[in-house]
């Protein structure tokens, strides 16, 4: 069966959803129409892409009637969009945040409960190769056990190519934690299948631009007792993406994009892993999850009630940095 896509929102990242699409082939999935507001930018890709375009993705939805909808629009209207379209009978490829806050993440998964669709939320470090190197290392114990976690990110996240409301707090929901944030607490709880259980949070906002903080450094425990610290900086600097593992018998250092090394005898050794077919990208993997969830009438790896965790963990930072104590994070 081929399942008929639409896509909401036409920005940056709906060109990586469009090519996985392609990659994943027409015998399983076809992309039919896109909708934005910004009829330039969704003309383009309509053509680009052959699709139908919409300015109001409502109109979309009732006149295409997709069986899978991907949502990459600002923040606040996650939750709109998402219950709109799963109202309608579409299963969900929401992008990450989930949302703005719990009580945001909740209304979408109510709304997907009741209507049976499958819901997914695009957080693509579940898909790296490198990752899931990382993730079969820890579970093998070659190493030892896993002890601890560094995980650092810096890059110019002020630049003049991020749409501005991205500056506003109203609209995304914070700065650098939570779009970059995101991705750390993520990797920390899946790498490890644990959640995080409680935050010490310190932000800063020097950016000049909006309200929202530009770098943080958080101490994050798990729920099997694992420290983690994370630190990301969105100022002046040069760019780094890095996630250290220390472990009882060595030490390991992931790059997510680029690879995983493992430290043998004071030296660091790359790791290789298999082969990967057609289908490597990471927004064609998640698409490949999506659908298997769908046919088998399972959860996807990356669902609503997982994605929901890293949200509770997110305001738990923000709540700590304002209180300047320990948060517990709140599971409900």
């Amino acid at each position: 069966m081929a399942y008929r896509v639409a896509l909401i929102g036409a920005g940056i990242i709906s060109g990586h959803h469009l090519e996985a699409i392609g990659q994943v082939g027409p015998e399983r999935l076809t992309a039919v129409a896109v909708a934005d507001t910004d009829e330039a930018k969704g003309r383009a890709a309509a053509e680009k892409y052959g699709l139908a375009f919409y300015t109001r993705y409502r109109d979309m939805v009732r006149e295409q009637r997709p069986d899978i909808v991907i949502i990459a629009l600002p923040h606040d209207l996650h939750e709109e969009c998402a219950s709109f379209c799963a109202e309608h009978g579409c299963h969900l490829l929401l992008e990450k945040p989930m949302a703005l806050n719990i009580a945001q993440c909740d209304a979408i998964l109510a709304a997907a409960s009741q209507t049976g669709v499958k819901l997914m939320v695009g957080h693509t470090q579940h898909y790296l190769p490198a990752n899931l190197w990382a993730k079969a290392l820890i579970r093998s114990r070659q190493l030892g056990k896993l002890v601890a976690i560094h995980d650092t990110r810096h890059l110019p996240y002020y630049s003049d190519n991020r749409p501005r409301w991205f500056f506003e707090k109203a609209k995304a929901g914070g700065g650098i934690m939570m779009n970059l944030g995101a991705h750390s607490i993520d990797k920390i709880q899946w790498l490890t299948d644990s959640r995080i259980r409680k935050v010490k949070a310190s932000l800063s906002y020097e950016g000049g631009i909006g309200d929202v903080e530009g770098s943080g450094v958080v101490f994050a425990e798990t729920a099997s007792g694992l420290g983690a610290v994370i630190v990301q900086s969105g100022y002046e600097g040069v760019a780094k993406d890095e996630t250290e593992l220390i472990f009882t018998g060595g030490m390991a250092k992931l790059n997510s994009a680029r690879g995983l090394w493992i430290s043998r005898n004071g030296r660091y050794e790359p790791v290789t892993g298999g082969e990967w077919g057609d289908c490597a990208d990471p927004f064609c993997l998640q698409l490949q999850d999506l659908l298997q969830a769908i046919e088998r009438d399972a959860e996807p790896d990356s669902s609503g009630a997982y994605a929901r965790s890293v949200i509770a963990a997110l305001e738990a930072v923000y709540r700590s940095h304002e209180t300047g104590v320990e948060q517990i994070v709140r599971s409900s």
